[in-house]
């Protein structure tokens, strides 16, 4: 649990805290939190694979192939594009992170690499807090940063993906509660309440870290929260990264019955929490079966179709190019260490084979 360390504190928000950090050690002593996210996840999945299973008996492959045939190659190519505006924005994650943290001498470029990298293959692999992590730390040990300070990164990169998560479900479910409805099950004014709950949640928060300089974290895990406008940036970087994933699903969706881009915007993001906190490798299954009972007026067939297209755009793509990219940079690394081990400069050779030419 996270502890403030600077920061008045009333006594309503004193008593909160401590009725929260009571409830939370009550609930890890009784079943554990690991314990508690694992049966979150089996359910999740369980519930999925019985909900694909009803859904896709009476599915016709050869309408499938027919479907992914008729999808114009011009939406593809733009829906590709949103994707790859997608990840663009999810380096900033990384980039805003280290910035927070006080690493301003690490690179974009680095940043980049790590960001793109550590999504591209957890979201692949699953359990993206975890193989995400690991990843950052890959890229990140070779500019000096240490375990503590990529787990502050990877905090940070986690609250700008929840802050935008949160503000597009709020004001998404807010808009279009019958979205929400499709997947939860619950009539749309509750759906609505639970959105203002949301925006208000965001609200406090913003007004909470723009008073004064709030620090979670104890002993020498600490990190300093972005302050009121870093955490409006925050949310802008979040929404954006949503709208571009959202955008390139929207044009891979059947157009007929039409669906309005904020209805499908909510659904996406529901169906992509839902496949996240499965850890299921990629959402697989989960998230498909979120979308495919949420769009339910759609033509089954064509919406597999796009849902496959998507899925190699958003998924296979990128974590083949990531993986490329970081055995091209091992292969980089690894011939530098072996000049430098024979007592060769990279930088010198070069210097001299371009004199050599010269003369």
């Amino acid at each position: 649990m996270f502890q403030e360390k600077i920061g008045p504190k009333s006594n309503l928000e004193r008593w909160m805290i401590e009725r929260l950090r009571a409830a939370a050690r009550v609930l890890d002593r009784s079943v554990g939190w690991h314990r508690v996210g694992f049966i979150i996840s089996i359910s999740i999945i369980a519930i999925a694979a019985l909900v694909l299973y009803r859904t896709l008996r009476g599915i016709d492959v050869d309408e499938i192939i027919a479907a992914l045939k008729a999808i114009y190659v011009r939406d593809i190519a733009i829906a590709a594009t949103f994707v790859a505006t997608g990840y663009f924005t999810l380096t900033f994650y990384d980039y805003f992170a280290l910035r927070t943290i006080g690493r301003d001498d690490v690179p974009y470029r680095t940043a980049a690499l790590g960001g793109f990298t550590s999504y591209s293959i957890g979201h692949n692999i699953g359990a993206s807090a975890f193989t995400g992590g690991a990843v950052r730390y890959h890229v990140y040990a070779a500019s000096g940063l240490s375990a503590i300070e990529v787990a502050k990164v990877c905090f940070v990169a986690g609250l700008t993906f929840w802050l935008g998560n949160a503000t597009v479900l709020g004001l998404g479910i807010l808009y279009a509660p019958a979205a929400a409805s499709t997947i939860d099950q619950l009539p749309p004014w509750l759906n609505r309440i639970f959105a203002l709950a949301i925006i208000a949640v965001l609200i406090s928060y913003v007004a909470w870290v723009w008073r004064v300089p709030r620090v979670v974290g104890r002993n020498n895990w600490e990190v300093t929260l972005p302050n009121g406008p870093s955490t409006l940036l925050q949310i802008a970087i979040g929404i954006v990264d949503l709208a571009c994933c959202a955008a390139a699903m929207y044009l891979l969706v059947p157009d007929e019955p039409h669906i309005g881009f904020v209805t499908l915007a909510v659904v996406f993001v529901s169906a992509t929490l839902l496949g996240f906190a499965s850890h299921s490798p990629g959402g697989l299954g989960v998230f498909d079966a979120a979308m495919l009972v949420a769009l339910w007026q759609l033509d089954k067939e064509e919406l597999i179709a796009g849902l496959l297209v998507f899925r190699l755009l958003y998924y296979i793509v990128p974590f083949v190019l990531a993986l490329t990219v970081l055995g091209l940079r091992e292969i980089f690394l690894g011939s530098r260490q072996v000049q430098r081990d024979i007592g060769i400069d990279p930088r010198r050779e070069l210097s001299r084979r371009l004199d050599d030419e010269k003369h």
